[in-house]
């Protein structure tokens, strides 16, 4: 039986966000409950109602507006600080005027701060940034949710400018390792060059704390600091949250081009060009793969040329964001890129823009075009190469300010009567209350009246992408509609194929597990999208299927039908596979030189490079669990004797064999490396600190004393000795640098000491 959904019953409970430094409450964040017992207590089962009902944008509306009563009955006021939830699935199709209406009747004394996630960015550049520069200018400020859970969070914060940065609880809940680095390197450069703050979700623990604090965050929350409740934490001191200073630029009404500086040095040149300018910016994109915004113009549609469209495919696949701009450009030029057409008279218009920006690279071609006539590739721009991040930060917004939605495509029977998209990507109030989220689903279409069913006729069979509908009521699902796109697409006449089920065009090298995906999607009355492999005609000629399926209900809500719109994407597909292959070779040759660069060639040993790598990972795991790290620094003594008796050759063989000889008396967990000539380096990870210097000199030893052994070398008994010095964190550094050298120092004054000892004797 399904619950009815009264927003009206909505209720706020507030969970209070910590200054870790001073350990006072600073602000709290409003989630939302439903009725007291009722089923819809839980947030997500709250959310989950909506969304069936139709009534997200009214739910979120109604979660605001009980934060905001419930807070000034609770009196959390300034000092303190509000943080509400926008639900990122009304981001996608509400009004954003509307989300702002509540505003006007706040008190000035209510400070909030309005909380988003980066998918809203990527759905609805322009007017969500026109959205956030009016949140500033009435006072608020503005939080960005969810970072890390994506690579996107990360190319769209400099661009969103976040006052606060809301790290993903995941990030202090779970191990660290090579993502969360890279999470933490971004933030804390943003957060270091903005002024931002940055605050740790899901501290539950005093372990979780020590994490959140490693991170670089100044405020916490979770359960460690107290659970939702009805109204302010007793047991904390009142604080204030000082945002830094924001203010909104309107970069709609003007171009990049006009956002140079007097100190940006402006060149002149021919269009050829700019052309490999474009190309190396887009290179240092695909290095950057998902973290990396994409923004370009191209003056007309033209000059998006099908060599440019394939470029541009890739940048597609590895890259957060791709935006192109230009007069005449589609919503979507090809699959994936967001297209913006250019009015004349925009100044935009008469420019050649690639702006590339990452967390930690910014670049932009900003040029204008000088209105040579002549040859295309011959015309003069004038122009300015900068990596000034402040410009690029700003060039990339004035773009994307004027990047639009997608163009909405209607099911080809909907009416008026349709109910709003709930969007991609619900989190079911993950941000609202912690509830779990439930996988997101697109109110179908709704059947169309019969006075538009002949004009709706008339429009399937001009489109150029094959459209087929399937009567769900019927056995076996057979196809009642195709259009003349779809005959052509199958190889078989319309009469042929109307009255069978669609799966004719499948054959043996069809993939079994995507038809799966379809009958599991068809059976649950979902929205599917994908490619597939079919066959044409009676020959049977493989092509690759583009397949977007969406469900058509009647007024009972039951499914009647489903339509499928299909497009051949085998030159696409082909030309994949063909990248793909070459990627695989050129991944094996990369792989292959990381080896090498990675690799001492005589020993096989890790050399420093990698060593120091894995001396920092070490170091980071010891800083959160309270371990030490010692470096050993061996330089053979005696070996530069061996050389000038015996000959290089044999000094490389003394080499190998000690380097399997320190391998075996140091422990299973140990690192080695080769320095470089007659020089080991021993790393000793998660060592207690109470024993952890006495652990080291006893592996010392035994590495002086496996050295020290004589070895047999084809014949020729050769024996070296070994001067070791002792680096030992925290106590004497925190980095490798610092390790490697402290234990440098203290290998040279034990080699000078016995220097002298044996002088004296």
């Amino acid at each position: 039986m399904e619950v009815v959904l009264d927003t009206g019953l909505v209720r706020s409970v507030f969970q209070p966000i910590v200054d870790l430094d001073s350990g006072r409450v600073v602000a709290y964040e409003a989630l939302a409950r439903g009725p007291r017992g009722s089923a819809l207590e839980r947030p997500d089962h709250l959310f989950a109602a909506a969304r069936t009902q139709g009534l997200l944008a009214e739910l979120d509306a109604a979660c605001r507006e009980a934060a905001f009563r419930s807070a000034l009955e609770q009196r959390l006021l300034a000092p303190l600080t509000l943080f509400v939830n926008v639900e990122p699935e009304v981001l996608d199709s509400a009004p954003l005027d509307d989300l702002l209406a509540i505003a006007a009747g706040a008190p000035g004394d209510l400070r909030v701060v309005v909380e988003i996630t980066e998918r809203a960015l990527a759905h609805r550049p322009a007017e969500l940034l026109r959205t956030v520069d009016r949140v500033r200018e009435i006072g608020w400020g503005i939080a960005l949710d969810d970072v890390g859970a994506d690579a996107m969070s990360l190319a769209f914060m400099p661009l969103l400018r976040p006052d606060v940065v809301k790290l993903d609880l995941r990030l202090v809940q779970e191990r660290p390792g090579p993502a969360v680095a890279q999470i933490m390197n971004a933030v804390n450069a943003y957060a270091e060059s903005s002024g931002a703050v940055v605050l740790a979700e899901g501290i539950e623990d005093e372990r979780h704390l020590r994490v959140g604090r490693a991170l670089g965050a100044r405020l916490g929350q979770g359960w460690l600091f107290g659970r939702p409740g009805p109204g302010p934490a007793p047991a904390f001191e009142v604080g204030e949250l000082v945002l830094p200073p924001r203010a909104g630029v309107d970069l709609a009404a003007t171009s990049p081009f006009a956002l140079l500086q007097a100190h940006h040095e402006l060149r002149r040149s021919p269009k050829a060009l700019l052309i490999e300018l474009s190309k190396q910016l887009e290179r240092e994109a695909l290095r950057l793969g998902e973290t990396a915004v994409v923004a370009s113009t191209f003056q007309e549609a033209k000059h998006f040329t099908p060599a440019t469209a394939a470029r541009y495919r890739d940048l597609v696949e590895r890259t957060g964001f791709v935006c192109a701009l230009g007069e005449g450009l589609p919503a979507e030029p090809i699959a994936g890129l967001r297209g913006t057409t250019l009015a004349a008279d925009d100044a935009v218009r008469g420019e050649w823009d690639v702006v590339v920006l990452g967390p930690h690279f910014s670049a932009a071609l900003l040029a204008r075009d000088l209105g040579d006539t002549g040859p295309d590739a011959q015309r003069t721009f004038e122009y300015a190469l900068t990596y000034e991040r402040a410009t690029v930060v700003d060039a990339a917004r004035c773009l994307l300010s004027r990047v639009a939605p997608p163009q909405h495509v209607p099911s080809i029977t909907e009416n008026d009567q349709q109910r709003p998209s709930a969007g991609e990507d619900a989190r079911a109030g993950a941000g609202r209350g912690g509830g779990a989220g439930t996988p997101a689903r697109s109110a179908p279409a709704v059947v169309a009246t019969p006075a538009g069913e002949a004009l709706l006729h008339r429009a399937l069979a001009a489109t150029t992408s094959g459209v087929a509908i399937a009567d769900m009521r019927r056995p076996d699902q057979p196809l009642v509609y195709a259009n003349k796109a779809f005959e052509q697409l199958s190889g078989m006449a319309v009469e042929e194929v109307l009255g069978r089920n669609c799966r004719f065009l499948q054959g043996e090298d069809t993939d079994p597990g995507v038809v799966q995906q379809i009958r599991e999607a068809i059976t649950s009355a979902q929205e599917w999208r994908g490619v597939l492999l079919n066959y044409r005609g009676p020959e049977r000629a493989p092509w690759w299927n583009e397949i977007y399926l969406a469900p058509v209900l009647g007024a009972d809500g039951q499914v009647l039908q489903y339509i499928g719109v299909q497009n051949d994407v085998t030159a696409r597909v082909e030309a994949q596979r063909a990248l793909e292959t070459e990627r695989d070779r050129a991944r094996a040759l990369v792989e292959q030189v990381e080896r090498l660069a990675y690799t001492d060639p005589l020993t096989g040993l890790t050399n420093r490079r990698r060593l120091e790598e894995r001396v920092e990972a070490a170091l980071w795991d010891a800083r959160l669990a309270g371990h030490a790290v010692a470096l050993l620094f061996c330089d053979l003594d005696g070996f530069k004797a061996v050389n000038d008796e015996h000959g290089h050759a044999v000094g490389d063989e003394l080499l190998v064999a000690l380097a399997r000889r320190i391998r075996e008396a140091i422990r299973r967990t140990d690192l080695l490396a080769r320095l470089g000539g007659d020089e080991f380096l021993v790393a000793l990870p998660a060592l207690d600190p109470a024993t952890a210097e006495e652990d080291a000199r006893r592996v010392a030893a035994a590495v002086a004393a496996a050295v020290a052994r004589p070895v047999d070398l084809g014949g020729r008994t050769v024996a070296v000795g070994a001067s070791i010095g002792l680096g030992l964190s925290p106590r004497d550094g925190a980095t490798f640098g610092e390790l490697l050298h402290e234990a440098d120092q203290r290998m040279y004054a034990t080699k000078r000491a016995r220097r002298a000892a044996t002088l004296e004797q």
